[in-house]
C-alpha cells in the first residue's frame, strides 16, 4: 500500500514548486500566475529509509525496493471552487481519491509574487480552503441523503442510514469537518460514510511553505499554522519549497552541506513523508533476501496475516506462521543463521501484532 498525499493550496503558494522538488521531476509547471497547474501531476517517491540501506548493505541483496508515496499536484482552488469557480469541481474529485491532504499554506512574503487575496495572511487563506472543501462535501451529502429518504420509504435500512446522514448534514451545515463527526453504530450508514469519500473528513497536514530565512526557526505566520494545526490535531510541517528545489541535483553530502548552512539538518521530503505516516498511523516491516530487501508500508496495529497481505492476497489467504527478527537483532548478528542460532529469531502466529521495523518471513499454504 502507498502512501497518497495530496497537495492542496490556493494559487501561487508553492505548491508546483514543492512537487517540482519534492519529486525531482520538473513536469509540474510553477508559474506567477493563478491556474498554471491545469491537470494533476502524480508522480511515485521512494520513502528514505536509513534501515533499508543498511539491511542492504548487509544482505547484498539483487534488488533493493523502497516503500513509496505517490504526490499528487492539484490545481490551486479559490473562493467558489465548490461551485465551479476557477478549476473547480473536477479537482475536488482529485482530492477524493488521495489518503491525506498536504495544505500548503504561503508564509512568505515576496512582492515579485503575486498572492490572490492581496496580502499574506494563513489563517485566511486555510479558511477559504477549507470552506470550499466543506460546500463540497455538503453538496456530496446532500444529493445522497435525497436518494436515501426515496428509498427509506420502503427500506429499513436506508431509513436508518438517512436519519444518520441528516446528522451529518446538520454537522456539516454548522461549519465543522467530516473528521469530527461522531461516526453511529449503523451499518447501513457506515456502507455509504465509506462510499461517500468525503473530503473533509481525510486527514490533514498543514505544510507552511517560508523563505530560506526562516526554515529553521519559522515566522510568526507558520507559528499561527502551527498552532491551528496543534488545535486541531492535525499534522504540521514547515519546508522552504525553494530550497527544497535547490537541493535538486546534488548529491548527498552536497544536500547535508546546505541543509546544515541553512541549520536544519533533513529535507522537507522526509519532514513530511514522516508526518503523513503518523498522521495515517502507518509503519514499515522489511522482508530481506539475496533476491531483495524491501520495505513495506502497513498500518500500525495490524497482525501478521494482514501485514503478509500486502505482499500477497495468497499469503493472508494461507498464512501459517511468520518468522519475525527485529531490526536491531537482525543488524547486531552477523547473519540471519546467527539470530536463529541465538534465539532472536521468533515464531509468531496469527495474533502477532508486526512492529515497525520487523524483519519478516511468511510461510502459507493455499
Amino acid at each position: 500500500m502507498a502512501l497518497s498525499i495530496g497537495i492542496v493550496g490556493l494559487p501561487n503558494v508553492g505548491k508546483s514548486t514543492l512537487f517540482n522538488a519534492l519529486t525531482k521531476a520538473q513536469n509540474a509547471q510553477a508559474a506567477n500566475y493563478p491556474f498554471c497547474t491545469i491537470e494533476p501531476n502524480k508522480a511515485t517517491v521512494a520513502v528514505p529509509d536509513v534501515r533499508v540501506d543498511q539491511l542492504a548493505a548487509k544482505v547484498s541483496p539483487k534488488k533493493v525496493i523502497y516503500a513509496s508515496v505517490d504526490f499528487i499536484d492539484i490545481a490551486g482552488l479559490v473562493r467558489g471552487a465548490s461551485k465551479g469557480e476557477g478549476l473547480g469541481n473536477q479537482f475536488l474529485g482529485n482530492i477524493r481519491e488521495c489518503a491525506t491532504i498536504l495544505h500548503v499554506v504561503r508564509c512568505f512574503e515576496d512582492e515579485n509574487i503575486a498572492h490572490v487575496d492581496g496580502g499574506v495572511d494563513p489563517l485566511r487563506d486555510i479558511d477559504t480552503i477549507e470552506t470550499e472543501l466543506l460546500l463540497a462535501d455538503i453538496q456530496s451529502v446532500e444529493r445522497r441523503l435525497d436518494k436515501l429518504q426515496k428509498l427509506a420509504r420502503n427500506d429499513k435500512n436506508a431509513k436508518a442510514a438517512a436519519e444518520a446522514m441528516s446528522l451529518l448534514l446538520t454537522h456539516l451545515n454548522d461549519g465543522k469537518t467530516a473528521r469530527t463527526f461522531t461516526l453511529p453504530d449503523n451499518d447501513a450508514f457506515l456502507s455509504v460514510w465509506h462510499e461517500l469519500g468525503l473530503i473533509t473528513a481525510k486527514p490533514v497536514i498543514y505544510c507552511a511553505n517560508v523563505d530560506e530565512s526562516n526554515v529553521a526557526e519559522g515566522n510568526l505566520f507558520s507559528q499561527k499554522v502551527a498552532d491551528l494545526a496543534q488545535k486541531e490535531n492535525s499534522g504540521f510541517a514547515r519546508i522552504c519549497a525553494r530550497l527544497e528545489e535547490e537541493l535538486q541535483g546534488l548529491d548527498d553530502a552536497e544536500q547535508s552541506e546546505m541543509l546544515a548552512s541553512y541549520g536544519i539538518t533533513e529535507s522537507g521530503l522526509v519532514r513530511i513523508i514522516r508526518t503523513g505516516y503518523h498522521t495515517l498511523g502507518l509503519c514499515s516491516y522489511f522482508t530481506a533476501g539475496q533476491e531483495e530487501v524491501r520495505a513495506w508500508t502497513i498500518e500500525e496495529g495490524w497482525k501478521a496475516p494482514q501485514a503478509a497481505g500486502v505482499i500477497h492476497t495468497d499469503f493472508e489467504r494461507g498464512f501459517i506462521r511468520a518468522e519475525v527478527i527485529s531490526y536491531a537483532d537482525y543488524m547486531s548478528h552477523d547473519s540471519e543463521a546467527a539470530c536463529r542460532a541465538d534465539g532472536v529469531l521468533r515464531v509468531e502466529g496469527k495474533e502477532y501484532v508486526v512492529q515497525d521495523g520487523d524483519v519478516m518471513h511468511f510461510l502459507f499454504n493455499v
